[in-house]
């Protein structure tokens, strides 16, 4: 990827992740959403085959080489998603009022009993644990439990087809973070080149870390918290996770809806907190999947994940299956430009995040107030594992943050975090190298002219990982570009 090209500079700084499915395989489809305003595409492991993704990587990696910018992949694993058995014609209607039993047993159910294939499960089910199935449609109250069974009774009924899923909100389930599938589809992802690796149903800490010791440094990982017991161990979550998705769809599920706003804010302040890219994500635009136009609502919904700081924002069913993926991605675009243009964006509903007491964090806010105090066109930073462009973003300052960095492998892992432009490029060597290149750079990709100034951060030693040492002002001159080297 050539430091000379110019590439795609996004006018807006909240992220936009968008979901390959049928809808949207072709290398044209993928161009088009790129062009639409997509910085990361996520392949969800629950649906499709390896080769199916493999076509999907590769037409994504020309895309970025034609468009000279990085772009990122997400790679979701399915994770162990609880489902019941069959049922002896499809399905059954289950009765308020009436017993219901849960079991072992591979036979097909019917109107008092079906098969869940899940013997941990019952380990961990007490007397009046709920169980919801079918997305919460249906609600059991456990009554009796056995090794190998649970009776219960129905407290909302409905009709139960095949296969359906199963969630247990009250309880921590004795189940691996990863099953059989995710592991064979981790492998997969990382030789694939996956930028994130993204964790379904995690409960615990522990969840991450597993998860952490095979990725081993090849992608980062990001938690998706969609269980109460993830809310609850969210910061001790969030310490050892590289990034976090709000995953409004089980959220939903498994929380009562009323308290999933006030969760997803929440989860936005805590990581911003602790310097990790939030995704908000699940029905943001439902109704396009079918319709080319959002209810109010949606857009409302939208505009506040914007408001409220988060990273990104993702779109799910609606560019993998819908009718109208381009489309949809460009109301995201224009809710979010225009919700940034807002004067008071910056200040409504984001609270400022306090520096830690460390000389790198101390640089980075210092930035932020440097380049507002003296109109700064722009914040550059280098860097080499991406710290201290998190740490600018963290920052959320008014001025666009150019990050410049040797390695492409950072430049894509960092196209999901707010703010960032990110370019590959030579690394530096010396103080004037840092200073004339960041110059050369702003000026490339128009984010500054001749006459305005920038902002410098780095870390000397050059290439030493996670060292913010360095704050420079510099003055752009109009001639810098003649300059030899990029």
């Amino acid at each position: 990827m050539a430091a000379q090209a110019t590439g795609r500079r996004r006018q807006r700084k909240t992220r936009i992740v968008a979901t390959l499915g049928p809808a949207t395989s072709s290398e044209r489809m993928i161009r088009d959403l790129f062009h639409a305003g997509v910085d990361v595409f996520r392949l969800n492991m629950s649906h499709g085959g390896h080769s199916d993704k493999e076509s999907m990587i590769a037409a994504i990696r020309k895309v970025e080489a034609e468009e000279m910018r990085p772009i990122a992949i997400l790679v979701d694993l399915q994770g162990p998603k609880l489902r019941v058995g069959t049922f002896a014609g499809g399905r059954a209607s289950l009765r308020q009022g009436t017993a219901f039993r849960l079991d072992l047993s591979e036979a097909p159910g019917d109107d008092t009993r079906v098969g869940l294939p899940h013997r941990e499960i019952f380990d961990a089910l007490t007397p009046g644990t709920h169980i919801l199935l079918d997305d919460g449609k249906i609600r059991l109250a456990v009554e009796t439990v056995s090794a190998d069974a649970a009776g219960c009774r129905v407290e909302v009924g409905g009709i139960l087809s095949d296969r359906k899923g199963v969630n247990v909100p009250n309880a921590v389930l004795p189940l691996a973070a990863l099953t059989e599938k995710d592991k064979r589809d981790l492998a997969f992802a990382l030789k694939a080149g996956a930028d994130w690796i993204a964790l379904s149903f995690v409960q615990r800490p522990d969840d991450v870390a597993e998860a952490r010791k095979l990725v081993a440094g090849k992608a980062a990982v990001m938690a998706k918290i969609e269980k109460p017991a993830a809310v609850g161990e969210l910061d001790a979550i969030l310490e050892l996770a590289d990034g976090v998705m709000v995953a409004r769809g089980d959220l939903g599920v498994e929380e009562p809806l009323e308290n999933v706003p006030v969760i997803q804010k929440h989860i936005i302040g805590a990581a911003r907190a602790a310097g990790k890219p939030v995704v908000v994500a699940t029905q943001m635009l439902e109704s396009m999947i079918q319709a080319p136009s959002p209810t109010r609502a949606e857009v409302s919904d939208v505009a506040t994940a914007v408001m409220d700081g988060a990273d990104a924002v993702m779109l799910s069913a609606e560019s993998a299956v819908g009718e109208f993926p381009v489309e949809a991605v460009r109301v995201m675009d224009r809710v979010a430009e225009r919700v940034e243009r807002e004067p008071g964006y910056l200040g409504a509903g984001q609270t400022r995040i306090n520096p830690n007491a460390t000389a790198e964090d101390a640089i980075t806010a210092a930035a932020r107030q440097v380049a507002a105090t003296v109109g700064a066109q722009a914040i550059v930073t280098f860097t080499t594992s991406g710290t201290t462009a998190l740490r600018a973003a963290r920052e959320r300052p008014a001025a666009p943050i150019l990050t410049l960095t040797p390695r492409l492998k950072v430049a894509r892992r960092l196209s999901i975090v707010w703010g960032l432009h990110t370019v590959k490029t030579r690394d530096v060597v010396s103080f004037e190298d840092m200073v004339g290149k960041a110059k050369r750079m702003a000026l490339r990709h128009a984010m500054a002219r001749g006459g305005d100034r920038i902002v410098v951060t780095a870390g000397v030693p050059f290439g030493t990982p996670g060292a913010t040492n360095v704050l420079h002002i510099a003055w752009v001159q109009g001639n810098e570009l003649e300059a030899v080297g990029s």
